[in-house]
């Protein structure tokens, strides 16, 4: 190749290094979507988890649990449901401290900042959760049904209790 033609040798290697960059940057939208896609799951479990998830937990202690102790028939019954309360109120706890040490991460997350959440943290969070609810559900809830079931009005008064709990507090208003 003579001196004259390398000029234009250059620009033909610089171009190459153009599209390889080029095809790089092609790849961007289909990076993008589950980078939004992460940022959207992030924002949303931060609103359930402070709008329901406490919430949930507060109504089962303060109501539920409750209502189905002061329902029980018999001492063997009590400890029972004593046992249960426990184990579920402590479940709770340990789910919540769980939360809150991820709780910065998503916020980063959020803003588009990844890498901060502990991945191992929020696999524990999700695998316990659902043992947690699974207990519940399989457990504890028959047994209340069975407990609150035999009073009707032990169970209107759960409802009312629950009701009441989640009203706006503006909705009532009063005049003088």
């Amino acid at each position: 190749m003579s001196q004259t033609d390398q000029p234009i040798a250059d620009f033909s290697q610089c171009h190459e290094g153009i599209f390889k960059k080029l095809d790089q940057l092609s790849e961007l939208p289909a990076l993008l979507e589950p980078a939004q896609r992460a940022r959207e799951v992030a924002e949303k479990s931060l609103e359930f988890f402070r709008e329901a998830i406490f919430e949930h937990h507060l109504d089962e202690e303060r109501e539920l649990f409750t209502a189905v102790l002061e329902s029980a028939l018999d001492d063997a019954e009590r400890f029972k449901v004593q046992s249960m309360n426990k184990r579920l109120t402590d479940e709770h706890r340990e789910l919540e401290k769980i939360w809150k040490s991820l709780e910065s991460g998503l916020k980063k997350v959020v803003k588009g900042q990844f890498g901060e959440v502990n991945v191992a943290d929020l696999s524990r969070l999700v695998s316990q959760y659902r043992a947690h609810a699974q207990f519940e559900e399989q457990e504890y809830l028959p047994l209340a049904q069975q407990i609150l079931g035999r009073n009707g009005n032990h169970m209107a008064a759960l409802g009312l209790s629950l009701h009441m709990r989640h009203q706006n507090p503006t909705a009532f208003q009063f005049y003088v």
